[in-house]
């Protein structure tokens, strides 16, 4: 198969200006969080891209986009009614075809020379099928995340195929039912962020909504009933994700870009300076007291 689109979640209420914030990219250039995603997706031969936005976002998310805004279709979200209402909001987009999906208050930082994005399609247009980058995750950090289980592929060490999903699991229900030979004890494959996700993710979520009472949707149920139907593999992030929405989580995001730059030398540098005025102050202030 062929991953032609791309779709970004960005309509949680809460979070609507998350996708707006500005922060230095790795190329040393000013971008919002937003156009760094788009071009995630855009460096890894994705055609179109679709975000997903509270009513009435879609003009200063155009902006904020930038030279990229005209391979941007913007869908607003009516209701909400959870994560997996947003994707689906995308229905129409993607048009029966498989998609690349990223959530926009989270940035990714390869330790390759590949992306995140791009290791992904790779994997997924070689094997025709959904596949979702995972990270292993300590116990103490299951309530964050969805988490799969499942078992290695022959041949590979960071390719698993997926039997069974749980959204923000206890680490009782994950040490009975997201077993993953290989990973250290009480380590768990947990999302990542980044999926490739069929034409079935949209059928199931359709379904799924219809049969719901307005309550919320959540995308983890759709991967695990996915899961049952058809083949879906998991790839092991080779880099690590950052949620902005954290505390200090665009602080955070800065410095992972900025170390992943060719200015890595300099922001080193500057840190440590940082570093060392702080302790000089810190040492300045007991001496006078």
């Amino acid at each position: 198969m062929k991953v032609r689109k791309a779709v970004i979640t960005a309509a949680g209420k809460s979070q609507r200006l998350l996708p707006l914030q500005t922060l230095i990219d790795w190329d040393g250039q000013e971008k919002s969080v937003l156009q760094i995603l788009v071009e995630h997706a855009l460096v890894a031969d994705v055609e179109e891209v679709c975000v997903i936005t509270w009513p009435g976002d879609e003009t200063r998310y155009s902006q904020a986009i930038g030279a990229h805004s005209g391979r941007v279709r913007f869908v607003p979200k009516p209701q909400a009614l959870g994560y997996g209402h947003s994707i689906y909001c995308a229905r129409d987009f993607t048009a029966n075809e498989p998609f690349l999906h990223m959530v926009g208050d989270h940035l990714y930082v390869s330790h390759t020379g590949k992306t995140c994005a791009q290791r992904l399609l790779a994997l997924a247009e070689a094997e025709d099928c959904a596949v979702s980058a995972v990270q292993p995750t300590r116990e103490t950090l299951l309530h964050l995340y969805g988490a799969v289980g499942g078992r290695g592929v022959a041949g590979s060490e960071d390719i698993y195929r997926i039997d069974t999903v749980l959204e923000k699991p206890t680490p009782t229900e994950a040490e009975q039912r997201l077993i993953s030979p290989g990973l250290r004890a009480g380590h768990y494959l947990c999302f990542f962020g980044i999926h490739v996700l069929t034409p079935a993710v949209m059928d199931i979520l359709g379904q799924k909504l219809a049969a719901a009472s307005n309550g919320p949707l959540s995308l983890s149920t759709a991967l695990a009933d996915l899961a049952l139907r058809e083949q879906y593999l998991a790839l092991e992030a080779a880099g690590q994700r950052y949620d902005i929405g954290a505390r200090y989580g665009i602080l955070t995001a800065q410095l992972a870009l900025a170390l992943s730059s060719h200015e890595r030398s300099e922001v080193l540098s500057r840190l440590m300076e940082l570093l060392v005025d702080r302790e000089l102050a810190t040492a300045a202030a007991r001496s006078e007291g």
